[in-house]
């Protein structure tokens, strides 16, 4: 966050914040902004690398194919879209579903944070080596480091593979499901 900038800590204030963003170029090419959908009081967030196509057109996060096997991963740990929070690191469409710039995610990653400080879940899932490189650490190897828990300011954050990436290659499912199955132990080890 830059210089006498104020984290926003009010979902109006950030609605308004993002309705006119032009903070990055990207900016110039969406439809819409996907600034993310859920649960409010979510105790699990997801966040992913930035809209697709579907998301941009619609303005809703994973709302394609990837977001329909997230939906059926969720439902595997017995969870569904409206009892997590899920967001991108960029909330508008990189060109050519390319990964966002360190400009474009540094740009919107004040938003991000605002969701964070709205939400206060207990646990963020980083989606892909993206959203693990900006939220995890920035030397993240999503092969080598997936399924490691890190824990930061209190909240437990695991990287996991992208669903997309789940599509392109099945052979990752299985270590994708034993992550959703350590989601569901450590959601149940929070619990009071």
């Amino acid at each position: 966050m830059g210089e006498g900038e104020r984290m926003r800590y009010d979902w109006a204030e950030l609605y308004a914040g993002l309705a006119d963003c032009h903070r990055c170029p990207l900016s110039e090419g969406r439809q819409k902004i996907v600034i993310g959908e859920g649960n409010h009081h979510a105790d699990v967030m997801f966040v992913g690398e930035g809209p697709g196509r579907e998301e941009d057109l619609q303005g809703r996060p994973f709302v394609g194919p990837a977001g329909q096997l997230l939906e059926r991963m969720l439902a595997a740990i017995k969870l569904s879209r409206s009892d997590v929070y899920i967001a991108n690191i960029v909330k508008c469409r990189p060109p050519q579903n390319r990964a966002p710039t360190d400009e474009e995610a540094f740009a919107c990653l004040p938003h991000l944070r605002a969701q964070f400080a709205l939400i206060r879940p207990k646990i963020i899932v980083c989606l892909g080596a993206t959203a693990a490189r900006y939220l995890y650490d920035p030397m993240v190897r999503i092969t080598r480091d997936r399924g490691a828990w890190k824990e930061k300011k209190g909240i437990w954050i695991l990287p996991t593979y992208h669903p997309a990436a789940l599509l392109r290659d099945t052979s990752k499912k299985r270590d994708a499901w034993l992550d959703m199955q350590a989601i569901q132990s450590k959601l149940r080890e929070l619990k009071p």
